[in-house]
């Protein structure tokens, strides 16, 4: 019986099953692809249904097999081991489907971007700002996820001035919107000779990937384009014509606020694609600052405005005189540094969904 996962509110089994039956049913429309964005949409929203669907059935199956087990000890047969053993893993599966199930914002399927910039410091915080953007395109990588590079500027000694890339997957989004913010490091520095700790920041912004279903309107007359020449990241040259384009918008969000937003691609060789890219990931920034203002109270949502400074950081990573990195809007931490440097980052995903859910109640 499912009558446990029917009574719990997010454990909507039957309506989930209705719901994929309406889906489907949509799916059969023949006229469906004639709109390439909306069918891709129903498509992704048909297999996040049928993927909750999977995984309660799951747990149905392991709680069945918990209940024989339970039955074989009551009979006194030595089954402690895998009851334990089946116990965990429900746990498991529980709380991978509670924190799936939490992402139900309307943006949190869509593929994210993820924007780099290191604050004041010089080599410090460039350097910083490298070491996260291998940590994010490792735990994209841990997750399958697939990750493009759509600009990124050398620092001039060391780590990355700038970078913008594009992290694709279900749900990339969902799970990444909990990492805007700025990230402070305190780490004994490898660049100073009398080797003193130093502190360093770095912000990163996320935004959703809009697509034709999200109007943003802005303005060309507040749109400068700037052309420079692409380089890869690493400092490989890619071309040495003006591909690389820059667009920065100056304008008004919807709460009378100025803001400048940059968007830069150089990933094609093409500076048409180039264009049209940067100006997808310009349209989709101002959109999360957008959502940012409509969602501030929540809490849900960093927007960019804060400074790269002592006070305003999110997460925490010191290196020395102790390992410890700690969210300080969840309180979540771990001394495991090397681990999280190395993509661990769900247990601080899923304990930012996890409070944002329960203020929500």
């Amino acid at each position: 019986m499912r009558g446990w996962m029917r009574s719990g509110g997010i454990f909507d089994y039957d309506r989930k099953k209705v719901k994929i039956i309406e889906l489907q049913d949509l799916t059969q429309d023949p006229d469906l692809w004639n709109d390439p964005d909306r069918a891709q949409s129903l498509m992704r929203e048909l297999g996040s249904e049928k993927e909750i669907i999977e995984k309660w059935d799951e747990l149905d199956e392991l709680r069945n097999s918990i209940l024989v087990y339970i039955q074989f000890e009551e009979e006194g047969e030595d089954v402690e081991a895998e009851i334990e053993a089946e116990v965990a893993r429900f746990r498991e599966l529980l709380q991978d489907l509670e924190l799936q199930n939490m992402l139900s914002d309307p943006d949190d399927h869509r593929d994210a971007i993820i924007t780099f910039n290191p604050g004041a410091g010089g080599t410090e915080s460039q350097d910083w700002g490298v070491m996260l953007f291998r940590m994010y395109n490792k735990w994209a990588d841990q997750q399958g996820y697939k990750v493009s590079v759509a600009e990124y500027q050398d620092g001039e000694v060391a780590g990355l001035k700038s970078a913008t890339v594009e992290v694709s997957g279900h749900n990339a989004y969902g799970y990444l919107k909990s990492e805007s913010g700025v990230h402070r490091l305190v780490r004994i520095s490898p660049f100073d000779s009398n080797s003193r700790r130093h502190t360093s920041f770095c912000s990163v912004f996320i935004s959703p990937v809009i697509d034709d279903t999200i109007d943003v309107n802005i303005n060309d007359s507040d749109v400068e384009l700037q052309r420079f020449h692409a380089s890869g990241a690493g400092g490989q040259n890619v071309n040495k014509v003006e591909t690389g384009v820059r667009l920065i918008w100056s304008g008004k969000l919807s709460d009378g606020n100025e803001q400048r937003v940059v968007a830069e691609c150089q990933q094609e060789r093409s500076q048409l694609k180039n264009r049209e890219k940067a100006m997808v990931m310009l349209k989709s920034k101002i959109y999360e600052l957008e959502k940012g203002i409509k969602e501030r109270e929540k809490q849900l949502l960093e927007d960019s405005k804060g400074s790269n400074e002592w006070g305003s950081q999110i997460r925490s990573y010191v290196f020395h005189p102790y390992n410890m990195v700690k969210d300080h809007r969840t309180e979540h931490e771990t001394a495991d540094v090397q681990g999280v440097m190395d993509g661990d980052l769900t247990p601080f995903m899923k304990a930012f969904l996890l409070q944002n859910a329960t203020v929500e109640k």
